[in-house]
């Protein structure tokens, strides 16, 4: 078990943030085989192709070597600052590691997890590690993760509203709610049940917070960061990842679907949590004017209330949307009402 103790301080300086970098290193996990979960088969089928490319065109295979079971390279995935983190931030930080950071922490990895391949190896132990492995992530986010992003994205920024919605209303308590089934919010701290360690250990925060870091690749597994010099962060799954991986067709009534027509039927079932218009068509690929749209007729329907909240005005559903979005109406879906 591991165990995060909060002083007052670090209740106040704990934040969200959220991390391309993190995301990017999960999906080359999943694509090399090494993750104890599976993608779904069409993501696979769609982006093993150009994982295949990039292993043999690239450095990508230095990248996979600084990831063992149970760690990884600091230096290829930093935590992030903020809710704002980009691609070219984490890129930036990457490219700043200094050469004996790069050298100290492959040779831990390597350490671990051997490689006999010579490329690797000079890769790794070369003058030009940073560089190399640099280029390799921005070539493997732009051929596999930026045209996924902006949907991912949204799904993690629902997380962050549901969360900080709960906090303000009833506290970390309520926050860290459903967050993982091994995580706890006990006695002023957070438990963590189960950890890669056999022995049980205790981090204090020493008045720096804890940074919480939804992800979808992470699914449905959670990591954590303990070492100095970088804050103490956990890398949790972000509400709604299951669905992510499921076809349209499995997650949409065919019944709702007719009654209200596709895309209506996919916002409503979407709406389980509040989100804002930009939100909801990032994750589901539709333009924002029609999405703007469909949010007025589902609203005047009395299927949605909208309420604001800081900039941005969020949608959610009224009890009769939860009822035709879970398929309970049954005398609504047939009498044609």
């Amino acid at each position: 078990m591991r165990r995060f103790e909060f002083g007052t301080d670090d209740l106040l300086r704990s934040r969200f943030a959220l991390s391309p970098a993190f995301e990017l290193c999960n999906l080359l996990r999943y694509l090399e085989g090494r993750s104890r979960q599976r993608l779904p088969a069409a993501w696979s089928a769609r982006l093993m192709p150009a994982f295949q490319r990039l292993r043999r065109d690239t450095d990508i295979d230095a990248v996979l070597a600084l990831h063992t079971r149970t760690f990884g390279a600091n230096f290829v995935a930093l935590p992030p600052r903020g809710l704002a983190q980009t691609w070219d931030d984490d890129l930036a930080a990457i490219r700043a590691t200094s050469l004996s950071q790069a050298h100290e922490e492959a040779e831990l990895c390597l350490a671990a997890r051997p490689s006999r391949d010579p490329r690797v190896l000079a890769t790794l132990r070369g003058d030009a590690v940073v560089e190399r492995v640099a280029d390799a992530l921005d070539q493997a986010w732009h051929g596999l993760l930026a045209r996924d992003w902006p949907q991912l994205r949204a799904i993690c920024e629902r997380d962050v509203v549901h969360r900080v919605g709960r906090l303000g209303r009833s506290g970390w308590a309520a926050a860290l709610d459903g967050l993982h089934p091994d995580v706890r919010w006990r006695d002023g701290g957070i438990d963590i049940l189960r950890t890669s360690s056999s022995s049980a250990s205790v981090t204090t925060l020493a008045g720096e917070g804890l940074l919480l870091i939804p992800s979808v690749f992470v699914w449905p597994h959670l990591a954590t960061y303990v070492d100095d010099p970088w804050p103490k962060a956990i890398i949790y799954p972000a509400r709604g990842t299951a669905a992510l991986w499921e076809t349209p067709d499995s997650v949409e009534p065919d019944a709702l679907a007719g009654l209200l027509g596709r895309s209506r039927s996919r916002l409503l079932s979407a709406l389980d949590q509040p989100a804002s218009t930009t939100q909801l068509a990032q994750s589901l690929r539709l333009a924002p004017g029609a999405v703007g749209d469909h949010l007025t007729v589902l609203r005047k329907a009395g299927l949605l209330h909208r309420a604001r909240s800081g900039r941005s005005v969020l949608y959610y559903r009224t009890p009769l949307g939860d009822a035709l979005a879970a398929g309970t109406d049954q005398g609504l879906l047939s009498d044609g009402a």
